[in-house]
């Protein structure tokens, strides 16, 4: 029985399908000159939100362990806070080599409105110009950065949350596992990861899901390839488990999480067996699972009722640490 396309999702997905078919793929090399206009068709999408009045964004940096200065977009009230409180990590979405910040500055400040949680995101490093486990390190730098400025900032460090969307859900996840191995103290909160970009590895086109595809394995491997090389899934190949969290070999001690993905996003069961992972491992863990929409489904149709279910769920996972 073929997928199904939710019904309130058809009439705008199905012509953004159509000229999926005819987009040209991209050569690693091109990226960087291609990145500019990709990030702006990203922003035309959310340039529909409404304004967060009520947020100030402020652009503060970290150090890198190379001495890059990254920058870091703090999304926060702009009513000062009376006592300390939680704080959430953000990585952008991007398939490891594009998006910034500030593509997603609408929806994240947004996010933080509606929450009443402080959002700090990354501009880590992007593929191919940086690989292998400079983002996550970036990403870890930055967790850091904030727990040291925690008090000027009004944070709580026991209530620090990563979180992240796509590829950025997988470096969120790189985050924890390089957090519990190094043994910060106190340990991260929660982890919130929206279809995560976690495995790189096994990458075969599934004849029902790719036609409703909204992200491609071709782009999945596209991805993984900017990032790793020739790496790129090989089983046997050294891959950092910071870099492609579906490879550490084991989940356990890490922060209780959230998972939520599309039925019809190539990550559906990467997902799913990462969660059954966490599971095994006796992580709390919340999963859903979203019948009848692809990859990045709330910026398609901000409004159908698939899209205000999920981030209903993921403000209350913010809320939730």
């Amino acid at each position: 029985m073929p997928l199904l396309i939710d019904p309130e999702l058809r009439p705008i997905y199905e012509p953004i399908l159509a000229s999926l078919t005819k987009k040209p793929q991209l050569e690693i090399a091109d990226i960087p000159v291609s990145r500019a206009s990709r990030e702006a068709g990203v922003v035309q999408l959310y340039s529909g939100l409404p304004d967060a009045k009520n947020i100030q964004h402020i652009v503060h940096h970290a150090t890198a362990i190379d001495g890059y200065a990254i920058p870091i977009h703090g999304f926060t009230q702009r009513t000062p806070q009376t006592s300390s409180g939680p704080a959430a990590l953000h990585f952008h979405g991007g398939g490891m080599t594009m998006g910034s910040a500030l593509t997603f500055a609408k929806p994240l400040a947004q996010m933080a409105s509606r929450s009443g949680v402080p959002i700090y995101s990354v501009d880590y490093r992007l593929a191919p110009e940086a690989h292998g486990d400079t983002l996550v390190e970036d990403c870890y730098a930055a967790l850091l950065w904030l727990r040291n400025n925690a008090n000027e900032l009004g944070i709580d460090v026991a209530r620090l949350a990563v979180y992240g969307e796509s590829a950025g859900g997988g470096l969120a996840a790189g985050v924890a596992l390089l957090a519990r191995d190094r043994k910060l103290s106190p340990p991260l909160a929660k982890q919130i990861l929206v279809y995560p970009m976690l495995e790189d590895r096994g990458a075969v086109e599934d004849m029902h899901l790719e036609p409703v595809a909204s992200f491609k394995t071709r782009d999945k491997q596209f991805s993984w390839a900017a990032l790793l090389g020739d790496q790129a899934g090989d089983p046997d190949a050294p891959v950092s488990p910071y870099a492609v969290p579906a490879r550490a070999l084991s989940l356990a001690n890490l922060p209780p999480t959230y998972v939520d993905v599309g039925e019809l996003d190539i990550f559906r069961d990467e997902c799913l067996g990462y969660t059954m992972r966490l599971l095994a491992d006796h992580v709390p863990t919340e999963f859903h699972l979203y019948p009848g929409v692809p990859h990045a489904f709330e910026t398609l149709a901000p409004h159908i009722t698939a899209t205000v279910k999920a981030q209903g769920n993921r403000i209350r996972a913010l809320q939730q640490f």
